[in-house]
């Protein structure tokens, strides 16, 4: 069975660290050892760093973290996305990861709290999913997980555009064959999801006002169909 790394931008003493992981591995059906956590924040980050040993890279979200800020950790971890599609390493990056590999091959991000997605969202395969082996499987409307303030505004020429929404016109990509990222999270379920949103109440009361967040969290609903795309991704490429 395939071994993964998790590539985590979350601090220390942060309890999604570890939910976050419990939830890969629960989607890829695999043990939680299988999935191997790599610290952005703390640890030195190569192509060599985050492949040796392992048979896939997972990127998951940020907590406190934007794409955008001015951290000495994020050159790097750009350079990894960036290094991980050229080689056509087998990688799955949610979220965070999807904005970050967004930049990585040379499309923009920007901070719109106002087109804010927070909760359950219905979303739609693009033409390019047709045929995808993880995202070919997908009904014309689905629903996915989602927690973003920050979106992609410009989308990287070399990748193809897999899913898209009403709010964010971009919510997934794939590079080449064996490289996926989404805006969304396929790690998370609604109950998962809704956990993560009261791990970060007071952050999205902010964003938000306080009587409509705690509105938010009755708003959580099933999604199956996102759901199996980790498992997908994981007999694809495992194939190769």
């Amino acid at each position: 069975m395939p071994t993964f790394r998790l590539l985590q931008a979350r601090q220390a003493g942060d309890p999604v660290r570890h939910e976050e992981r419990v939830s890969f591995a629960a989607q890829l059906g695999v043990p939680l050892d299988w999935v191997l956590p790599h610290d952005l924040l703390s640890e030195e980050t190569t192509l060599a760093t985050v492949t040796d040993g392992v048979d896939a890279v997972l990127v998951g979200g940020s907590g406190k973290f934007s794409v955008l800020d001015d951290e000495v950790w994020l050159p790097p971890f750009f350079d990894v996305l960036g290094a991980l599609a050229d080689a056509q390493f087998p990688t799955f990056a949610s979220c965070f990861g999807f904005q970050g590999m967004v930049l990585a091959l040379g499309g923009e991000v920007e901070h719109d709290e106002p087109n804010a997605e927070v909760g359950t969202y219905e979303l739609e395969p693009t033409e390019g999913a047709a045929g995808d082996p993880v995202f070919g499987a997908l009904p014309s409307r689905f629903s996915a997980q989602l927690g973003h303030k920050d979106r992609a505004t410009t989308f990287p020429s070399s990748a193809v555009l897999l899913a898209r929404s009403v709010r964010c016109p971009y919510q997934a990509l794939r590079v080449g064959e064996k490289v996926y990222a989404t805006q969304f999270h396929p790690e998370l379920t609604h109950e998962a999801n809704r956990m993560r949103f009261e791990r970060y109440l007071d952050d999205y009361s902010a964003v938000f006002g306080e009587e409509r967040a705690q509105r938010m969290l009755e708003e959580f609903t099933p999604s199956p169909h996102s759901d199996a795309l980790l498992a997908r991704f994981k007999e694809a490429f495992w194939k190769h």
